[in-house]
């Protein structure tokens, strides 16, 4: 059930998000909207505000934006003005619209680090304890929040890094620590034991220093700048066969917000803004049926000063649909048998 609610959160945040940029830049644009939808299927909730209906759809799978004139086959006989339809707008207004939904992506994910950054905090470089795992080793031998951990094994650590790094050069052997508690040093015995990463850890975590807002976002604009980039170059990896081809679908996904969810809801946001530069980046690609085909086409009207013809786009995003639910099929499929069986 944690990871059926948590799942519903990211993707709906994420689906959200993504419809609300679309939305927002064509009804700034002037663009009447007919229908602000999230998720496909029957309605399940949905009321009438203005000019357009907001709908809760039965499966949550994806959402949409419903647009006057944007449909090239819609009628034009609904007594809307010409001027407030999708297709009457300028290359560069209709780029806009479809641009700000991927766009919106990113700034959600810069949001979503700046909450944790002020919320949660970064971890502090001092040897100041501030969390001690229940059932450790580090509980066991009488460590305690606020502890500053001075020396291991006679090898004096000035910051977490340092301590980290003596810990794993005893790696299976009892620590001697240092440790300055109410102005006294004491001298404790604790052992390690070897973690999922092959590191050896006595159990306990940094201390916490929050961030404030204007700082917070400067660093989560900045971290989604970065991993934006190391998508990017993984990517271009993968395409020069320099790392083996690493795609998930939803079911993988979904196994990874439920992991997430069991740490807590600050890895549940860390885990939805990575999710959330990689929806936003993917639909920036120039693949038919997604965002960034249908800018690469508005680029060629700018350019040419004549649309392509509508016909022959729908034709070409049809594909593109196809054969990325037929890809999507696969993915699936090897998620169900990676997880069934594990990797071989």
């Amino acid at each position: 059930m944690q990871t059926f609610i948590a799942s519903v959160v990211v993707f709906g945040m994420l689906i959200f998000f993504h419809e609300l940029g679309h939305f927002l830049v064509a009804k700034r644009v002037g663009i009447m909207v007919h229908e602000f939808s999230l998720g496909f299927g029957p309605k399940v909730f949905g009321f009438h505000r203005g000019e357009t209906r907001y709908n809760l759809r039965l499966l949550p799978l994806g959402g949409f934006v419903r647009m006057a004139g944007m449909d090239p086959n819609e009628q034009e006989d609904e007594g809307i003005p010409i001027e407030k339809t999708f297709n009457h707008k300028t290359a560069m207004q209709r780029a806009a619209v479809i641009i700000a939904g991927p766009l919106m992506n990113f700034i959600l994910a810069a949001v979503l680090f700046a909450a944790i950054l002020m919320l949660q905090g970064v971890p502090s470089t001092t040897t100041v304890v501030g969390e001690v795992i229940a059932g450790s080793p580090a509980e066991k031998a009488g460590l305690q929040i606020g502890d500053q951990i001075k020396a291991v094994n006679n090898t004096t650590v000035e910051n977490w890094e340092q301590l980290v790094a003596e810990t794993n050069k005893n790696a299976g052997q009892p620590l001697h620590l240092i440790v300055l508690r109410d102005n006294k040093e004491i001298s404790l015995e604790v052992n390690t034991v070897k973690d999922e990463t092959g590191q050896y850890k006595m159990g306990i975590r940094p201390t916490m220093v929050r961030q404030n807002p204007f700082s917070a976002l400067a660093e989560g604009v900045t971290y989604t700048v970065q991993i934006t980039g190391l998508i990017i170059a993984f990517i271009g990896q993968m395409f020069t066969q320099q790392v083996p081809a690493d795609l998930g679908g939803p079911v993988r996904v979904v196994s990874e917000i439920g992991k997430a969810a069991e740490f807590g809801v600050f890895q549940v946001m860390q885990l939805a803004a990575f999710l959330s530069i990689n929806l936003g980046l993917f639909n920036l690609f120039p693949i038919p049926a997604l965002d960034g085909s249908r800018v690469l086409f508005l680029l060629w009207e700018k350019i040419s000063g004549r649309p392509v013809e509508p016909s022959k786009e729908s034709f070409i995003h049809l594909i593109g649909f196809g054969l990325l639910l037929l890809l999507m099929i696969v993915i699936t499929y090897n998620d169900i048998v990676s997880l069934m069986f594990g990797d071989r």
